[in-house]
């Protein structure tokens, strides 16, 4: 079964619906899931990713379920919006061959050395990962997310903490990628490059299609509460 299936699958927490039942198939390759804060977007987020169950319905990962974490492994991986809200070892090697070990590789320090290699990162392998920029954390968990070679990665606003140049070679190391990307953002300018847009408004699917025709009619609501 391939991409993600929802059927009616929806959130609510201590009697607050934070995502309304909802069905989908998502196969496309760049997908953006758009919204203001509040929206419901990292709640939609972190229930494809399987961090949060769903209340109702089901939620289906290249037909796995996402809460099979070994299953997930190799189908679906995350880029978060802080990177220190991802790493959780000392050094850059550490981190990097944590989700191979995961997977019972053969080899996790030598796919490790080899990926450092062709990233022209080699020097990185012993390096303390606090004593690497922002940037250089995001890059350091992006690489974490390939070597697990997911067949999806969900990007929770990765460019968010970032400078300008380090967020341009970001998006150029990102759009050069072969797996699905969902990406979650507020910015309509990052989602004219997406084959599907999912606008999000109070944890309900308010328009779902191609950025032509998603965006004008968001901006046009982002354009009325601006003025409210």
């Amino acid at each position: 079964m391939n991409g993600i299936h929802l059927e009616q699958a929806g959130v609510v927490l201590q009697g607050r619906t934070l995502l309304q039942p909802m069905t989908l198939h998502l196969s496309e390759r760049r997908i953006a899931i758009l919204g203001r804060n509040g929206a419901g977007k990292t709640t939609f987020l972190r229930l494809l990713a399987g961090l949060q169950p769903p209340t109702t319905g089901t939620v289906k990962v290249e037909g796995a379920d996402p809460a099979d974490r070994r299953a997930m492994l190799g189908a679906i991986g995350i880029l978060f919006q802080s990177p220190d809200h991802q790493i959780i070892f000392p050094t850059v090697e550490e981190e990097l061959g944590f989700g191979l070990r995961q997977m019972n590789h053969p080899d996790p320090a030598g796919a490790v050395r080899a990926l450092l290699q062709a990233e022209g990162r080699a020097d990185w392998a012993e390096r303390p990962v606090q004593s690497l920029s922002q940037g250089q954390k995001q890059y350091l968990c992006l690489m974490a997310v390939l070597l697990m070679a997911p067949k999806t990665i969900l990007l929770d606003e990765p460019f968010a903490a970032l400078d300008l140049p380090t967020r341009m070679a970001l998006q150029r190391r990102l759009a050069a990628l072969p797996q699905r990307l969902v990406t979650i953002t507020h910015d309509p300018a990052s989602v004219h490059g997406a084959d599907r847009v999912l606008w999000l408004e109070e944890g309900r699917i308010v328009a779902d299609g191609p950025p032509d025709a998603v965006l004008p009619p968001f901006l046009v609501e982002m354009e009325r509460l601006g003025r409210e």
